[in-house]
């Protein structure tokens, strides 16, 4: 299937990491024809996933931003259509998990975390594309949330929360801009061996493989290719949807 990405400028931030979704979701996007903005806060780490971009033929900047800061994201941005002149497409990647711990135990700075990266961050991004899209009358935009949103959790979870914030907001800028050709949507994922998770690798498959139809956890590859196709134009009739990519895990 011929997804029609060719020239187009992808800014997915969060994608500095060398083994989770951000970096594949990168390169898969390169493979169909973009152009990829790099983000992390963490600048060698997106200077070698834009060299991947590069390597497939695309052309490819880094630039360091915390999503979390108005002024950092906005700076971002200005560099990027500077750069390139335009951003198609947003894949709002970036996001961290504070550890878990017992609700009375957590104070205001676990909730302030996950929910600023990843909520707020999320919202900032999408803000300060969002006038050069309208302004072009096309874009797309896909927001990376969690199958956690669907699991009554056994510990109260400010990433949860922050995660179902990021799924209402999609769907409620979704129905806001989808009349000035701008595509808004979601993909929830499952539980995987990155690094987002920083609890150990057979400890995580002992506690959410039985659960888990399909045998295995999500691979940055599966989110990608979701990613991939909602931003493509084929999808163009898919609107403020939010599109479960965890091997069965989430099934109701």
């Amino acid at each position: 299937m011929e997804l029609g990405l060719k020239g187009k400028v992808a800014l997915v931030t969060g994608a500095g990491s060398q083994i989770g979704f951000g970096k594949t979701i990168c390169l898969t996007l390169a493979g169909e024809g973009c152009d990829v903005i790099v983000n992390d806060i963490n600048l060698d780490d997106a200077q070698k996933t834009a060299a991947g971009v590069k390597a497939l033929g695309r052309r490819s900047i880094a630039i360091k931003a915390d999503v979390t800061q108005k002024a950092e994201v906005e700076a971002m941005v200005k560099k990027a259509l500077a750069e390139f002149g335009k951003i198609d497409i947003l894949v709002n990647n970036a996001g961290a998990m504070t550890p878990e711990k017992p609700f009375l135990e957590q104070d205001e700075s676990d909730w302030d975390r996950d929910i600023t990266l990843n909520l707020k961050g999320t919202m900032l991004c999408a803000q300060a594309v969002l006038p050069g899209m309208l302004e072009q009358g096309y874009g797309k935009i896909v927001n990376i949330s969690s199958g956690i949103v669907r699991i009554v959790h056994p510990v109260v979870s400010a990433y949860s929360m922050a995660k179902g914030g990021v799924e209402i907001f999609t769907r409620q800028l979704a129905k806001i801009v989808i009349g000035q050709g701008i595509n808004v949507n979601s993909v929830a994922s499952g539980w995987s061996l990155t690094n987002f998770d920083k609890r150990d690798k057979e400890l995580l498959k002992a506690r959410f493989l039985p659960e888990t139809p399909i045998g295995r956890g999500t691979e940055p590859q599966d989110i990608a290719n979701a990613v991939a196709f909602l931003v493509s134009d084929v999808a163009s009739d898919i609107v403020g949807q939010v599109v479960t990519v965890d091997g069965g895990s989430t099934m109701s």
